[in-house]
């Protein structure tokens, strides 16, 4: 075999591997979604519970969607030290038993979002609580399915990767390969299973037993985690409970990322996150990338008929694995043949991030720095 032949051989195993592997990483058949009619509607055994840090953009449109889940749905919103009108934007929704907590300054250790929650965990006298995101809209009904499936399948947790918004030329190319590499690092299949070591959440909606986080001692022990969804998620499994996450369309962010450098920005917060700050694995990320990426459509340019042929073949595997992520979100499938641009895109967000761990503050979140 010559050389550019072997140079492009991982490339094809990769996707080969993530077409056929048993647990369909590509997939989205992991979905839950809201029905248009229920019956019984009382959500008197659950709260929601909201950090809100300026989200005057979004709280009356997120807060107002509440009123068509049910009747006698408790909501704690913890006013995290906004410098803008939130908490009166709040007020103004007459949202029934809605109650309004003003968040102190973070504790030492804790990240702003989770002291926020934990101030307002400690005011739950529901059974169940849901963790809702400021900037996530839910459809009618949404709730009242998501407590029936927890009780017909006796889990403990359940989570949902929100619908984001993609409308601008940046969101359709970046949102939805976002949550498909999401993902591949997390697939949900392997994490719905008890005897899986993979424990994925998606922080934007969050129903959990309350008495559960009461176990861990609240957010206590997750306190400094910025990727907070799947280290709850890892606790809880690690307690050997019941967690699910699914894809949805009910559970919507209208939360705008219209820039390129929006979208670089809150991917570059948590990257080298993921990697739990290691060089070695950033360089082992940057080599499967380069592999999966890079070298199939430089294969495109060689004169060597095998090498161009497989390449071929390394694109058409991707088309195939990403296009199901394309059509849940009704995004043109165009967008399958970019899929290389994409992957070196969020490969530079990543080295970003590293750089900003090593040589910046850290990862900053509405003014706040983490490192």
């Amino acid at each position: 075999m010559n050389v550019p032949f072997l140079a492009i051989l991982p490339g094809l195993l990769i996707w080969l591997a993530i077409l056929l592997l048993p647990w369909r990483p590509w997939s989205t058949r992991e979905s839950l979604d809201s029905l248009a009619a229920i019956q019984n509607r009382d959500l008197s055994d659950i709260t929601v519970l909201i950090p809100a840090r300026n989200e005057a953009l979004t709280i009356s449109e997120m807060l107002s969607a509440l009123k068509d889940q049910g009747d006698n749905l408790s909501v704690i919103l913890v006013d995290d030290q906004s410098t803008d009108n939130t908490s009166e934007l709040a007020k103004s929704i007459d949202l029934p038993h809605l109650t309004i907590i003003s968040g102190t300054e973070p504790a030492e250790g804790w990240s702003g979002k989770l002291w926020a929650l934990e101030q307002g965990r400690q005011h739950v006298k529901t059974p169940y609580l849901i963790l809702l995101d400021a900037d996530i809209v839910l459809e009618k009904n949404l709730i009242p399915v998501v407590l029936e499936k927890v009780k017909n399948e006796q889990l403990q947790m359940l989570s949902l990767m929100a619908f984001l918004k993609m409308q601008t030329f940046w969101e359709k190319l970046l949102m939805p390969a976002f949550i498909f590499f999401f993902k591949l690092l997390y697939p949900f299949h392997l994490s719905n299973k008890q005897n899986s070591w993979i424990a994925a959440a998606a922080g934007g909606f969050i129903f959990i037993e309350t008495k559960v986080l009461e176990e861990l001692g609240g957010f206590n022990c997750i306190k400094d985690a910025l990727i907070d969804d799947c280290s709850l998620a890892k606790q809880v499994k690690k307690n050997k409970h019941k967690i699910w996450t699914g894809m949805t369309h009910s559970a919507i962010s209208i939360r705008s990322y219209e820039t390129l450098s929006s979208i670089w920005q809150m991917v570059a917060r948590t990257a080298y996150t993921q990697l739990f700050y290691s060089p070695l694995l950033l360089l082992l990320c940057t080599l499967l990338m380069l592999a999966a990426f890079v070298l199939p459509v430089a294969a495109l340019l060689q004169s060597q008929c095998p090498v161009f042929v497989t390449g071929l073949i390394i694109l058409g595997l991707q088309v195939v694995c990403y296009l199901p992520t394309l059509r849940y979100y009704a995004i043109n499938p165009i967008y399958t043949l970019v899929l290389p641009l994409i992957g070196v895109l969020y490969l530079v967000m990543t080295w970003s991030s590293a750089y900003r761990y090593y040589f910046a503050k850290g990862a900053n979140w509405k003014g706040r720095y983490y490192n």
